[in-house]
């Protein structure tokens, strides 16, 4: 495979995942609050922040999982067991992330918006159930899989995700503080 390939590749997955990654964490803050407590301004505040400290994590951890990935690929070529001397860029990895995880982290926040009380959960569940469906659906199709599996497999989890939040907040939250 090129050092060009590798990249493309590279930059993808961290996109996907991003993407991925910031449609399912934000859609759970918001349904897991919005169970706790129906007032959007506090709805809106959890899920911004969730949204960037998303981003910011996903791009740190991509930094680190990319420069450790780099530093062996050094190391290969020191040792001249590698010929390509072209580097994965730990930057590119971090920055896809964070600009996937923030792209798809609207989404929800765009969905919880919009319908008024009672309607903001079920709507929320709806839309990132067809984000996921279509992200799940073009993954796929990038890497060459079966469709189907991994879209199941997105939807589900994303579907959970945002079940066991909706519980949690519906547990712990207290309306009226």
């Amino acid at each position: 495979m090129s050092s060009q390939t590798n990249a493309q590749l590279n930059w993808l997955r961290a996109a996907v995942l991003g993407a991925n990654d910031g449609v399912v964490s934000v859609a759970s803050i918001v349904v897991g609050v919005a169970a706790a407590n129906p007032d959007i301004k506090v709805i809106l505040t959890a899920g911004v922040a969730g949204m960037f400290a998303g981003a910011l994590s996903m791009a740190s951890g991509e930094y680190v999982s990319v420069s450790t990935q780099r530093d062996t690929e050094r190391i290969q070529i020191e040792k001249g067991d590698r010929k390509d001397r072209e580097l994965t860029n730990p930057w590119h990895a971090a920055l896809a992330s964070f600009v996937a995880f923030l792209c798809g982290a609207v989404l929800p926040l765009i969905a919880v918006m919009l319908p008024t009380g009672d309607w903001r959960i079920p709507v929320t569940f709806a839309a990132v159930i067809v984000v996921l469906a279509i992200t799940g659906i073009l993954s796929a199709h990038a890497g060459g899989a079966g469709k189907l599996r991994a879209t199941a497999r997105v939807v589900m989890g994303g579907v959970f995700a945002m079940i066991i939040t909706y519980f949690v907040g519906s547990a712990f939250g207290v309306v009226g503080i």
